[in-house]
């Protein structure tokens, strides 16, 4: 079912970067005027073009890892929550994107998931990166996953759903704790394959 929806989302994606969105298509509109399915597709031949110089399976699932995670806006956050089934919070959703597409099955909390990735700086920032906030008064309380173009998805509080959001507007400009990007380690890269 997933692989269906993350196919029904790309084709989608494909034909509103071909077509006027209608003007209530939020995704449509976000999609078309950031230039987000042709990133995608740039990302993917990257990527793809690293395969000989050996990078990581992570790496080169996160067009797929975006396209798929793009497939649950409007799913509702429910606090513990890691299923379409239950509902999302944070750190379930960005768990979740990544056990469905990459076979990985990172920590369970934002804090853990901050822990056990690797530090980048906000300019080296790629689609499928997790992107830190301070929402609690405490370093890394908040968890999203990169899309590009300043944009993150991610499901952000009781009674909001999956979005899509921009990194730029003051409130998540001011509450940025810093970047991570998921690498695998060789046993587990290997055995994924």
């Amino acid at each position: 079912m997933i692989r269906w929806l993350s196919f029904t989302m790309l084709a989608a994606a494909s034909a509103v970067a071909h077509a006027a969105p209608a003007p209530d298509d939020e995704l449509g509109n976000l999609l078309v005027e950031k230039r987000l399915v042709q990133r995608l597709e740039e990302v993917r031949v990257n990527m793809a073009g690293r395969v000989a110089e050996g990078a990581s399976h992570v790496a080169l699932k996160t067009s797929e890892l975006v396209v798929n995670a793009m497939g649950f806006l409007g799913v509702p956050y429910r606090r513990g929550g890691n299923s379409v089934e239950t509902g999302f919070d944070c750190s379930g959703f960005v768990r979740a994107m990544y056990q469905q597409t990459v076979g990985l099955i990172l920590p369970r909390r934002a804090n853990e998931q901050a822990a056990a990735t690797a530090k980048i700086e906000r300019g080296e920032l790629q689609p499928g990166d997790l992107v830190f906030f301070n929402t609690l008064k405490r370093a890394f309380s908040h968890v999203g996953i990169y899309v590009g173009n300043n944009k993150f998805i991610h499901s952000p509080k009781p009674g909001a759903q999956v979005r899509v959001e921009d990194m730029g507007i003051p409130y998540w400009s001011s509450r940025f704790d810093g970047a991570r990007r998921v690498l695998m380690a060789p046993a587990a890269q290997a055995a994924a394959e």
